[in-house]
């Protein structure tokens, strides 16, 4: 006899109802964004530009120091000779690049000595894109300065407007224009962080009285200048301090008032004279000596015969069978303590040739004042 199967109970349907319609809603959901472009519209709506409105006032000033200033900023490349090992062949191959600036209507352009250092020819190119190959007029390198000369005859760029460094406050604005790794015409903004600051020394003369500051300073920011919020300059980008070797937030430039001193003096005479004391030094020797008596300051090993230092009376060192004795001490130049050889010759480097300074010196363990008028240094 047949026998109806039983039909499924009002729950079970209720449950197969719900899974059948959860898994339609999971199906749609998944299949949702492909209905969504069938559905939309081929072409996008076009939006509205909204007005941005006027620049702020320090925008525009930043605008505008860099527009009328990036001209006179130029990318220096070198390069140097080498000969063949096998062939003898002489070649020239890139060394290094840089910026630079230009400084007279003349065409002489300021950089970095270590820009330059170790070079055989530098080509320099304008912002317009004209490449020029340039001359070597002369170079300082205890205060990182060179100067090159080119020939612009027509649409010569400005030069870069002066500004001073003697009267810099820490915190105002700066503007760094340079071709760091290589990318023309950068500018970077920051402020003055520190004044005063020495770099170097180890492998080469310290380099005093530098402008640090936060401004990003990258390889190929070297030699560039460093303007004030006027669009003065007020220092010569020089170097970073970064173990990468990348901007790290201290940056330092040589100050505007050292370059005025020198730029000058390279272009007439090729070289630097520092003004001297006409005394001979030693660092080691200087510091076992103030170190045995107890004293800071400089210990004068030596007056050169003739010289403005013996004119002044000063006394230097003398040698026996029973060892050194000390000489003069100089512990004070105008005023200013002296308490290292290199503190002793950027104090003298701010002075010039014919300027009288006095001195304060230890005698025997007694202070003495000598005036001495600085003559032509080596």
């Amino acid at each position: 006899m047949y026998t109806q199967p039983n039909a499924p109970d009002p729950v079970n349907r209720r449950l197969m109802t719900v899974g059948l319609v959860a898994a339609g809603l999971m199906l749609l959901w998944k299949m949702w964004p492909v209905v969504e472009s069938l559905l939309a519209p081929n072409q996008a709506p076009i939006r509205t530009v909204v007005a941005r409105g006027d620049l702020a006032a320090d925008e525009k000033n930043t605008i505008e120091l860099f527009e009328r200033t990036k001209d006179s900023v130029v990318y220096i490349t070198t390069a140097a000779l080498v000969r063949d090992a096998w062939t003898r062949d002489v070649f020239s191959v890139p060394k290094g690049s840089g910026s630079g600036f230009i400084w007279d209507e003349a065409g002489h352009v300021v950089t970095n000595f270590h820009v330059i250092a170790g070079a055989n020819e530098a080509i320099v190119k304008l912002a317009d894109g004209r490449d020029y190959r340039a001359g070597l007029v002369g170079a300082s390198q205890v205060h990182d300065i060179a100067v090159l000369k080119i020939g612009v005859g027509f649409k010569r760029p400005p030069p870069v407007p002066i500004g001073t460094s003697h009267d810099l406050k820490v915190g105002q604005k700066v503007f760094a224009i340079g071709n760091p790794f290589g990318l023309d015409w950068t500018l970077t903004t920051g402020i003055v962080s520190a004044l005063d600051r020495t770099l170097g020394g180890n492998n080469g003369p310290a380099v005093e009285h530098l402008i640090q500051t936060d401004a990003a300073i990258n390889p190929g920011n070297s030699g560039g200048p460093l303007l004030d919020s006027a669009g003065r300059l007020i220092g010569i980008n020089t170097a970073i301090y970064s173990p990468s070797g990348a901007s790290a937030g201290i940056g330092f430039a040589v100050p505007v008032d050292t370059v005025m001193r020198v730029v000058p003096e390279l272009i007439k005479n090729g070289q630097y004279i520092r003004p001297a004391l006409g005394i001979e030094l030693d660092q080691q020797l200087n510091e076992r000596l103030v170190t045995m008596l107890g004293t800071g300051g400089v210990a004068i090993l030596r007056v050169q015969p003739g010289s403005a230092a013996e004119k002044a009376g000063l006394i230097g060192a003398s040698v026996s069978r029973l060892g050194i004795t000390p000489g003069d001490i100089i512990v004070a130049l105008d005023g200013k303590t002296v308490d290292s050889i290199s503190r002793l010759l950027s104090l003298l480097d701010d002075r010039q040739v014919g300027d009288v300074v006095r001195l304060k010196v230890l005698r025997n363990g007694n202070p003495l004042e000598v005036t001495v008028t600085l003559q032509p240094g080596n």
